[in-house]
């Protein structure tokens, strides 16, 4: 097993358990709807459903369509991650780490949308002069995560090519 397939295979099974545990716990201890100060004024825990994609896109669809649609683009983003995965090198551990993270959080809302046909959003945030940051969930937060590293190691890597193309430069 390589490097690159345990980092991402482990950050996917660490994301997938902690998405489904925390929103059996939801369901199981907070009714639709509450929201329990953790530090008030900031951040709650809340009970929320989610029929659209981020920020409540698309919730007004009907159903049918939007149900396709999100299980539909959930199943092609996982095709893309394992792609991507594939043409990783064996020792690319932050790529590796980053799409572990977004393959489980993709997974985590698909099974959200298979079984319940919406996800559970818990995590509140209430930022500068009342403004409400949309509820979301750990799958979310991995995604935006792995995203980020993305990004990351994008910009790192563009530098350090810049840097050598530089140091070949002044050499000749």
């Amino acid at each position: 097993m390589t490097p690159k397939f345990r980092i991402a295979a482990g950050a996917f099974l660490i994301v997938l358990v902690l998405d489904l545990a925390t929103k059996i716990a939801i369901d199981m201890h907070l009714s639709y709807a509450d929201r329990i100060p953790v530090i008030p004024g900031f951040f709650y825990l809340t009970h929320v459903r989610n029929t659209g994609a981020a920020f409540g896109l698309f919730s007004d669809a009907p159903q049918v369509y939007r149900l396709s649609f999100f299980i539909s683009v959930s199943l092609i983003a996982v095709g893309i991650i394992v792609s991507f995965f594939r043409k990783l090198s064996p020792g690319d551990r932050l790529a590796a780490l980053a799409l572990g993270l977004i393959l489980g959080g993709a997974v985590g809302n698909l099974i959200d949308r298979i079984f319940r046909q919406e996800v559970v959003d818990f995590l509140h945030f209430r930022l500068w002069r009342g403004y409400s940051w949309p509820d979301f969930n750990v799958a979310d937060s991995a995604i935006v995560v792995g995203v980020g590293l993305l990004v990351l190691e994008l910009l790192a890597s563009e530098g350090e090519q810049r840097s050598s193309a530089g140091d070949g430069e002044s050499n000749s």
